[in-house]
C-alpha cells in the first residue's frame, strides 16, 4: 500500500494491545512522538515494554505512561530526569534494563538490518555482562548482545510524505531513524505531511519502505529539558 496515511494518533495506535513491546524514538525531549504517547495514555494500554533512549520527564513523554502505570518494563540508556521512574524502580514496581547508549542504538540498527546479534566491547567486565556470552577477537573481549524484538516502532519526524518517506531535524535524527527500521509495524507522526514526490530524494533520511502508517500531528510542545541562560 503506497498511501499510508491514517487520520490521527488514535487510529495509528488502535491495534497496540496490552503487553506489546514498543520502540519509541527521541533523544532527551527532542523528537518524541508526543501525539502517539497521548493516544496510548487515553487508550489505557498497559503492561507495555518500552525501548527508548530515556523515559521522558514526570509530566511529558514516556513519563506520562509511567504516571498512569502503563509501563511494565523500560529498556533505556538514561533515565535521570524522571522522579516517578526512580520511585517505581526503587519500589520494585518497574522492571528496568539499563543499556550503554551505543549498544542500544546498535541493537536497534541490527534489528533493522536483519542481524540476530552484535558483538561490542561496551559493558565487558561490568554488571551489563552478567549472564551474557563473551568472545575474543584479536586479543580483545567482546560481549554478545541480541537484536531487539519489538511489535511496534513509534517515531516522530519533521516532514513526511504520503508514501512514508521521512525527514528528521537536528537532534531528533538520533534514535528515530534506527527505530523506524526496526519495528514490525512502524508508525510515524510528522509536523508536516506532503504529497508523494514533493520531498527532495537526497534529503530523505528514512525511506517509506520502513513505514507502515503516517499522520500529521498537532500541538507539539517541543520542550527543553533544562534551560540555562546567562543573566542580563
Amino acid at each position: 500500500m503506497l498511501n499510508k496515511v491514517v487520520k490521527n494518533a488514535q487510529e495509528a495506535i488502535k491495534d497496540i494491545e496490552d503487553g506489546a513491546v514498543i520502540m519509541l524514538g527521541g533523544f532527551g525531549l527532542c523528537g518524541i512522538p508526543e501525539n502517539c504517547i497521548t493516544a496510548l495514555v487515553q487508550k489505557g494500554t498497559k503492561n507495555l515494554t518500552c525501548i527508548s533512549n530515556n523515559a521522558g520527564v514526570d509530566d511529558f513523554g514516556i513519563g506520562l505512561m509511567l504516571k498512569t502505570k502503563q509501563v511494565k518494563k523500560m529498556i533505556s540508556s538514561y533515565v535521570g530526569e524522571n522522579a516517578e521512574f526512580e520511585r517505581q524502580l526503587l519500589s520494585g514496581e518497574l522492571e528496568v534494563e539499563l543499556i550503554p547508549q551505543g549498544t542500544l542504538a546498535t541493537r536497534c540498527m541490527a534489528t533493522g538490518y536483519g542481524m540476530p546479534a552484535i558483538f561490542t566491547p561496551a559493558g565487558v567486565g561490568t554488571e551489563v555482562a552478567n549472564g551474557k556470552e563473551t568472545r575474543e577477537f584479536d586479543g580483545k573481549t567482546y560481549l554478545l548482545e541480541h537484536a531487539f524484538k519489538s511489535d511496534f516502532a513509534i517515531v516522530k519526524a519533521w516532514k513526511g510524505d504520503t508514501h512514508g518517506n521521512l525527514i528528521f531535524r537536528a537532534t531528533s535524527r538520533n534514535f528515530n531513524p534506527l527505530m523506524a527500521m526496526a519495528g514490525k509495524i512502524t508508525i510515524a507522526e510528522v509536523e508536516e505531511l506532503v504529497p508523494a514526490g514533493t520531498l527532495d530524494p537526497d534529503m530523505i533520511h528514512t525511506p517509506g519502505i520502513y513505514v507502515n502508517r503516517i499522520f500529521q500531528g498537532s500541538d507539539y510542545e517541543k520542550r527543553i529539558e533544562q534551560v540555562t541562560t546567562t543573566k542580563r
